[in-house]
């Protein structure tokens, strides 16, 4: 996760006007002024002029609605009609992603540059080590002719002032899987086919023009309706706000929400199958068997590393159980997750028993409009059945103690952890189906430090890890206790 920056900050600002505006039902009078009220002529503009500025307002309000750029018939479409569609809209969006053109046209393709430090010196090293004659020496500096240039990188390493920058598209260089490139016009264009909705190209755009197909909206207005909705609780909410954990989940009942279970729940239940899916790996000899509960890993081992798939276990994530938990006690209840990842819209669709996924970013937004204020929420108490390992799926390793708690004596439990879904860890992972490890337990997390630090949070990733240690030792502490 970036740290936060105007980019995050105005994508905030956005969602809460636009709850704040349903929630006053006022959201179809006055949502095509947003545009104008947040780019006014008065305030300097972020790109070339007010009137791109406010374009890219309404496509990232369109984005906000669950819809893209290629929805869009008519540029004269207000954003009213869009409104009126969204809160209609029962189903997950597709594609989960899309890109605002108007604000992706800023990063250039071009890797390597020659700064003003270039002294222009004899020895020459980048030009005599350029293995495509890529440059040449022009009035004292070197100057790189990007047509040949096929960014090795030889000319940085070679030249003793450091003269020569790499200049990375953030995009493309933080998508582990090659997903993302330009198209003829500059624009980035997202395969789908390739995508594993880990959010890294999300989180690390500077221009914020890589946007998720939201729910936000019908969602709100039907908590607004006093519709039955049951909230399924990510555990590492309790890492993410300033507020007690009670105080946490009484908010949620103050939005609107009618049922709350936590997903910590779903995840003892993972925790004891997949406990005995690895005991079966061993007795047959297997080589291994890794996590399944990071819908980015399982997308991963679909659509790029095949050969690991018999490997991956079969066990549903807390969020799959947690739904059948829901189902059954509250059958008329809308379902909704309420978690950091954006890969978990991609397994709710697949899965048919989720209605909404909503972020812990969007929730944020929804405390803002509503103004909720801790600790003056109620409180709610934590459900005192669930085990604080199930809980502590939220951490990286968190997967891999949880089975290694309820494994019986007589096997030998050999974990490997990959913190992230990196292109250097994905590499690790193809690298297993050739041969096979020392370990035979592999816990995959999608994002550095679990889904603590996921796409959608709103913690940084060191203060949400703090704060979840802590959450976790007092929980073991009154465990001890009891």
């Amino acid at each position: 996760m970036t740290y936060f920056n105007n980019a995050i900050q105005t994508k905030r600002e956005l969602l809460t006007r636009l709850i704040k505006l349903l929630k006053d039902d006022e959201l179809f009078d006055k949502i095509d002024r947003i545009p104008l009220e947040m780019r006014p002529k008065s305030k300097t503009p972020i790109r070339c002029c007010v009137h791109k500025d406010r374009a890219v307002i309404k496509y990232k309000a369109m984005a906000m609605m669950g819809y893209c750029v290629e929805d869009e018939e008519d540029e004269l479409t207000p954003l009213k009609e869009y409104a009126l569609k969204a809160i209609e809209k029962t189903e997950i969006p597709e594609s989960h992603l899309t890109v605002i053109d108007e604000a992706c046209s800023s990063c250039v393709q071009v890797n390597y540059t020659v700064s003003n430090l270039c002294q222009g010196c004899e020895a020459r090293a980048c030009q005599v080590n350029c293995p495509k004659d890529a440059i040449r020496v022009l009035n004292g500096k070197a100057i790189i002719d990007h047509q040949k240039c096929v960014n090795c990188g030889l000319c940085q390493k070679a030249c003793p002032f450091h003269a020569i920058a790499y200049l990375p598209v953030p995009c493309e260089e933080a998508c582990p899987v090659n997903a993302i490139k330009k198209d003829e016009n500059g624009i980035e264009v997202i395969d789908y086919n390739k995508c594993i909705y880990c959010g890294k190209c999300m989180t690390a755009c500077p221009f914020g023009a890589i946007m998720e197909k939201s729910q936000v909206i019908p969602l709100t207005y039907n908590l607004k309706a006093k519709k039955e909705m049951v909230a399924m609780v990510a555990p590492a909410i309790f890492s993410q706000f300033k507020a007690k954990p009670e105080n946490l989940l009484g908010a949620l009942k103050e939005i609107g929400f009618t049922h709350i279970i936590e997903v910590a729940e779903g995840a003892d239940i993972t925790a004891k199958n997949e406990t005995e899916e690895w005991i079966e790996t061993v007795q047959k000899n297997e080589p291994f068997l890794t996590s399944s509960c990071c819908p980015a890993h399982t997308l991963l081992s679909e659509k790029h590393i095949k050969n690991i798939q018999p490997n991956v276990s079969h066990t549903k994530s807390p969020m799959i159980y947690t739904a059948e938990i829901a189902k059954e006690r509250f059958p008329n209840a809308q379902r909704v997750f309420i978690g950091p990842c954006l890969a978990k819209r991609s397994e709710a669709e697949k899965a048919g028993n989720i209605d909404y996924v909503l972020t812990f970013e969007e929730l944020s937004t929804i405390f803002m409009a509503y103004n909720i204020k801790f600790p003056e929420t109620s409180e709610i108490e934590l459900y005192p059945t669930i085990s604080a390992e199930a809980r502590g799926f939220a951490l990286s390793g968190g997967v891999a103690n949880a089975i290694k708690q309820s494994i019986p004596n007589g096997y030998a439990f050999k974990e490997y952890l990959v913190n992230g879904l990196t292109k250097k860890n994905i590499k690790l992972l193809k690298a297993f189906t050739a041969k096979a490890p020392d370990y035979n337990f592999i816990e995959v997390m999608g994002c550095e430090g679990g889904c603590i630090n996921g796409p959608g949070s709103v913690a940084t990733s060191k203060a949400a890890e703090i704060a979840m240690k802590k959450f976790l030792a007092e929980l073991n502490k009154e465990t001890v206790n009891a």
